[in-house]
């Protein structure tokens, strides 16, 4: 059967080349003869696994030496928990910039562990655009300002972080993890599950300031204490294994590709050949405003629901899969993350462009 077109917004498709090795060092790794998802986390074989993604993860995303990288479990969502355990311990004031529903998400669990506000939101546009902020927008003895750089569901990115002054920045990146370079030391905090452009799912990644670890609320549970995630290293508990062994088989693919300079490059170009033919068509329309939109998540709808599912009916037989849109916004949205080749858009064009001449 013929591989299709996966525009999933997560769990996403890897690229082809990670899952050739995966599969040869499925049975026997490097030696070993044992699957990496057999073998103990304490074994010679998976602590070089884990030290060459780290090392590999300082590399390509350049990670100044006074942060800490940790491979945890719990997805995301987890992390919603922990940021204001972790951080909301000085003023115990938080500010968070809503522009969807994972920041909605995040924002509602923080209020159960402080003084939190919404000190921007995009809800009065079906978060189609990001807000406009300045050091204005935010409490001066705020502990941390919080905010998602891309919003999967909605199709928006920041265009330019915000300036937060000396009040730390905590950003979620999930679906913008490893798209582009990011300077790091701009944030307090940036993190990510791994199920869109690192990994399978069951990683959750973690980059933090070092001096934001130890400030913990005494009631925080250790499993969510960056500190004592930090001091042993990931590994506290056994760590998602073998998805951290699929990470640094991805940065590797990466690496061999010219870094995230040119993975930015070829991301660009995708996201153009889509955007440049919806913004031309007389069917297809983009809700997100075009200084906002999202490099990762492209979403579009045509004039009703009912053409809208044929569209999405009709593209899967032909082998464009997972292309409906969140129930929040409807419509379609296809996720161009990183291991989806420049051929899979513009398929999708030609198909795109068949749809829309066969039902004008």
């Amino acid at each position: 059967m013929a591989r299709v077109y996966n525009f999933s917004a997560g769990p996403s498709m890897l690229p082809e080349e990670v899952l050739k090795k995966a599969a040869a060092e499925m049975l026997d790794y490097e030696g070993s003869g044992q699957s990496v998802m057999e073998m103990s986390h304490r074994s010679k074989w998976f602590d070089a696994i884990i030290k060459g993604a780290e090392s590999l993860m300082r590399e390509v995303m350049n990670i100044p030496d006074n942060y800490k990288v940790l491979f945890l479990q719990g997805g995301a969502s987890t992390q919603f928990s922990a940021i204001p355990m972790n951080f909301m311990t000085g003023s115990g004031k938080a500010d968070y910039v809503i522009t969807g529903q994972f920041s909605n998400k995040a924002y509602k669990e923080a209020v159960k562990y402080g003084d939190v506000i919404e000190a921007a939101s995009s809800k009065d546009g079906n978060f189609s655009y990001i807000p406009k902020l300045d050091k204005s927008s935010f409490r001066e003895d705020a502990d941390y300002v919080y905010i998602c750089h891309n919003n999967t569901i909605y199709g928006t990115k920041y265009p330019e972080l915000p300036d937060t002054g000396d009040i730390p920045l905590v950003a979620d990146i999930s679906s913008s993890f490893l798209s582009e370079p990011m300077d790091v030391s701009k944030f307090g905090v940036i993190y990510g599950g791994a199920q869109k452009n690192v990994a399978p799912a069951g990683l959750t990644i973690v980059i933090i300031r070092e001096d934001l670890l130890g400030k913990a609320m005494p009631l925080t549970p250790t499993m969510l204490d960056y500190k004592a995630m930090a001091d042993g290293e990931s590994m506290y508990n056994t760590p998602p294994c073998y998805s951290i062994y699929m990470c640094k088989l991805v940065l590797e693919w990466i690496k061999s590709l010219g870094g995230l300079e040119a993975m930015k490059e070829r991301n660009v170009k995708k996201a153009k050949i889509l955007y440049d033919y919806i913004d031309q068509s007389k069917m297809f329309t983009a809700p997100a405003q075009k200084e906002c939109r999202s490099l990762m998540n492209v979403t579009f709808v045509t004039e009703s629901d009912e053409l809208n599912k044929k569209f999405v009916a009709e593209a899967e037989k032909a082998g464009f899969v997972n292309l409906k849109g969140h129930r929040s916004v409807g419509g379609m949205r296809a996720s161009i993350y990183n291991a989806m080749p420049i051929e899979g858009v513009e398929k999708l064009v030609e198909f795109m462009k068949e749809f829309e001449k066969a039902n004008s």
